[in-house]
């Protein structure tokens, strides 16, 4: 399918269609903190911040879940939760968020399969936005990503000012636009060749750039180097590094009952918490900060790519931008390399 234009001015109908027919979440501002919520109206949309503070993975891996209920005693039921069957949209997702799947897909589409992430994965549509100016921690590049790539959506839009240009990427994507196709027009060869000069205009603006060049090698290296003491002693162990990682995935499984009924939930856990790793034994094998300062950074940047043969990792800068210490994810590897080779 030919690439298409959408005249700002029917922004607003856009987002009227979409939200009438799908369950559509887009980038909203509450209380000073930008995240994806379902919106009805193009009144709510907030498209200002180029990268949101709360990734949008949340639509699809719940922070919080209920698997299924029982009911104990002998005449006891378990009934599972309800399947997610509904249409829904994540509208200006960031090309590094939309990178995020990726990698966390595999995870929940493995050798074991999540029914729950599954079906809302497969019924979303990912409506990119390319990124026009990049935040001053960005480091997508270093994944041989960009601001503008299509990848990993279903459609990508980039603001030409008074227009969006849209790629339509996937069979998914062209089924959505075919059914709202009287709001575009054909583009041309200039408006591909400005979205061509907005992404090479955005990749010069990226100036950081994480060294990757034999890092899983330099950190099979370092394993005991005082530099995981060093970071941990500045660390304060909140977890909001994990949190706000599109990639993170880690979980815990919770019973609450009371005497006449019960619900298994799964909520979100953090490596970066010592209760993660406690055994019923009472052993921990990661009691000290520093071993968990040191897993993050190995899970992210040695054992997946290992694994999975891809690192954990988007360049979307949030731990860096909301760490409270200032601790640098992007200094911290350089510090590998330097060390490994010295």
């Amino acid at each position: 399918m030919e690439n298409l234009v959408l005249q700002k001015d029917k922004l607003p109908k856009l987002i009227e269609e979409l939200s009438s027919n799908y369950v559509l979440y887009g980038p909203t501002e509450e209380s000073g903190i930008s995240l994806f919520k379902q919106i009805m109206n193009f009144e709510e949309l907030n498209l200002e911040n180029l990268l949101t503070s709360v990734s949008p993975k949340s639509l699809v891996f719940k922070q919080t879940e209920t698997l299924f209920k029982f009911k104990p005693g002998r005449k006891g039921s378990v009934t599972s939760s309800e399947i997610y069957e509904e249409k829904s949209i994540i509208f200006a997702i960031r090309p590094c968020d939309a990178h995020s799947f990726k990698i966390i897909d595999p995870v929940f589409n493995g050798e074991f399969e999540d029914p729950f992430y599954i079906s809302k994965r497969k019924n979303t549509v990912l409506i990119g936005l390319t990124c026009n100016n990049p935040e001053r921690n960005c480091f997508c590049t270093s994944f041989d990503d960009n601001p503008g790539s299509t990848e990993n959506v279903d459609i990508l839009f980039t603001d030409l000012e008074d227009r969006f240009y849209v790629e339509v990427v996937t069979e998914k994507g062209k089924k959505l636009i075919n059914s709202i196709e009287n709001l575009f027009e054909k583009s041309t060869k200039n408006e591909e060749d400005s979205k061509k000069n907005i992404v090479t205009n955005s990749v010069e603006r990226i100036t950081r750039k994480m060294n990757l060049e034999n890092l899983v090698t330099n950190l099979d290296k370092i394993f005991d180097h005082e530099l995981w003491q060093n970071t941990a002693q500045k660390c304060i162990g909140c977890g909001i590094c994990t949190y706000l990682c599109p990639t993170c995935h880690c979980f815990d499984m919770q019973d609450e009952s009371s005497l006449r009924e019960g619900a298994r939930i799964r909520v979100w856990d953090s490596c970066m918490y010592p209760e993660y790793t406690h055994h019923a034994s009472g052993h921990n094998p990661r009691a000290i900060r520093m071993s968990r300062v040191r897993n993050r950074i190995y899970h992210k940047f040695s054992y997946f790519p290992k694994n999975d043969d891809i690192t954990a990792c988007t360049g979307c800068g949030r731990c860096i931008d909301y760490c409270p210490v200032n601790i640098d994810i992007i200094d911290v590897i350089d510090k590998v390399g330097v060390i490994a080779n010295e």
